[in-house]
């Protein structure tokens, strides 16, 4: 008997081993078969900052020729605020089907060294895609300011520390953060003053309600061409195509002074690697592409670099590694 009721167990074991196996296969061969036909529905495309700015611009050029490649709409919404943490958020909670993917800079790693505490984590709480592009900052000042380069910004600021500002397009963004480390690099002390974008940065330190700013070359380079704003230095080692005049700030002094930020795609964590193996193929095969390479290049005076998805979560993990140290030397709050 004993002898019968083992065997009996042991069939209905296998009989349920046998189940969940055929169970995972079908699973299995449905995930494999829904990432084979991906995408037969739009894209829905999130970024945390205003529409106009420059992550809105780099969006819609991605959007335009992804959606070639991949044979569906790219759908672009704007979440902006908190750095692009709210829609990096929104991305984090989205469905890890394909269909919602976001584009972040490198506010998003700094973000993961600035917050003690986020509703995500920028790095595990994502599926890496590409990056995209990399592109320096400028540090400029009004025409009939009294200042003519950077050395005599940093001499005025060493002169009166504490009285000069300088405005970026908010509280731990890049543009911020290249502010500070110019801080502590040259030794110095400025008051930082954030704002909600790129355009209104440009609108008060033409109307003189701000002396500097830290901003994004395609914004700057009209008004800097036309004689209204004046360049004293990009944020990269080496110079811009869109402000060719305008000197690095190595060359100004600031030796070794390197601060790029960066735009990728990725998206919700649990997206399957089917899924982002074609996302990230669709990604290259559009930047290898001249004429959304020459658009990119023309719209943020930038550098067009793809990468795997693993090259890109070793950026967003050095990066943050990098910001909380300039976060600690610049003695900015952790929020």
């Amino acid at each position: 008997m004993a002898g019968s009721a083992c065997n009996s167990v042991r069939r209905h074991s296998f009989g349920w081993l046998f189940v969940m196996a055929f169970i995972a296969a079908i699973a299995g061969s449905i995930g494999a078969a829904s990432a084979q036909d991906y995408p037969t529905r739009p894209i829905r495309l999130l970024h945390g900052f205003a529409a106009g700015g420059a992550a809105d611009t780099l969006s819609r050029i991605l959007a335009n020729g992804l959606s070639k490649r991949l044979g569906q709409p790219i759908v672009i919404e704007a979440k902006p605020g908190s750095g692009g943490n709210l829609a990096a958020a929104a991305i984090a909670k989205g469905e890890p089907d394909g269909y919602t993917i976001g584009l972040v800079t490198g506010a998003h790693a700094i973000s993961g060294a600035l917050y003690k505490s986020l509703p995500y984590e920028s790095a595990d709480s994502f599926e890496m895609i590409s990056t995209a592009v990399y592109y320096a900052l400028v540090v400029a000042v009004r025409s009939d300011y009294e200042v003519k380069s950077l050395s005599e910004l940093i001499a005025l600021a060493k002169a009166k520390p504490g009285d000069l500002s300088f405005a970026s397009v908010g509280f731990g963004s890049t543009h911020h953060l290249a502010g500070a480390l110019l801080e502590t690099t040259a030794g110095i002390k400025m008051v930082h003053v954030p704002y909600r974008g790129d355009s209104l940065t440009v609108t008060a330190l033409l109307g003189g309600e701000i002396p500097v700013i830290v901003g994004t070359p395609v914004l700057l380079a009209p008004q800097i061409a036309g004689g209204a704003i004046r360049g004293l230095a990009v944020t990269s080692l080496t110079r811009t195509p869109l402000l060719p005049n305008v000197p690095t700030a190595d060359e100004a002094g600031v030796r070794g002074f390197d601060v790029r930020t960066w735009a990728g795609l990725l998206a919700p964590k649990g997206t399957p690697p089917a899924i982002i193996k074609r996302l990230n193929t669709a990604v290259r095969e559009t930047l290898a592409d001249p004429e959304t390479k020459s658009a990119l290049e023309t719209a943020i005076g930038g550098e067009v670099q793809a990468s795997t998805p693993e090259e890109m979560r070793a950026l967003v993990q050095s990066q943050i590694a990098k910001w909380a140290d300039v976060i600690k030397k610049a003695d900015i709050p952790r929020l």
